[in-house]
């Protein structure tokens, strides 16, 4: 089975939202140690409320790995549109052969130059609803709740996801 390896941005907006649970139809969630102490060591320290819901939820569903440091890594650590969370991210989904779970588009152009699996939340979404864990409404009412919570998506994006839901729970 493939690892998907979680970025901060996805796991912080299903936090906000409250619905990380949905992280648990996904067959092997991932995340690096960078990406934990960003979203809920530095979360906590700074008072964030969805920094203790992703804790718990990281406890009993979420397995937290390193990323090894190597040529991969220092190649990627060079490029100054990456964050430390990003870098983990895309080295551990490499390694594993697992997919890098980022909406960020300069973590989204190095993974395709490397030739890296990502997809983002969007993705998420489409795969609960073609593996039936969401029902379209159901993915739509999270796509909503995570707007709502200040996760970017353009109108067109949105329309394409709603209809594609439909598409998908037909």
């Amino acid at each position: 089975m493939r690892e998907w390896v979680f970025d901060a941005t996805p796991l912080i907006h299903l936090a906000r939202a409250d619905r990380l649970g949905i992280l648990t139809s996904v067959p092997e969630p991932v995340t690096t140690e960078r990406v934990y102490e960003e979203v809920v060591t530095d979360g906590l320290a700074a008072g964030y409320v969805d920094a203790r819901r992703l804790e718990r939820f990281a406890d009993e569903h979420l397995r937290v790995t390193a990323a090894a440091e190597g040529p991969l890594f220092e190649r990627l650590e060079a490029i100054s549109a990456l964050s430390e969370t990003d870098v983990s991210v895309l080295v551990r989904a490499a390694e594993t052969d697992g997919v890098a779970v980022m909406d960020e588009s300069a973590g989204r152009s190095v993974a395709d130059v490397e030739g890296i699996k990502v997809h983002g939340t969007a993705y998420l979404l489409l795969s609960c609803v073609e593996d039936d864990t969401l029902t379209a409404a159901a993915a739509t009412e999270l796509l909503d709740d995570l707007l709502d919570v200040g996760w970017y998506c353009a109108p067109d994006l949105y329309a394409k996801l709603t209809t594609a839901f439909e598409r998908l729970d037909a």
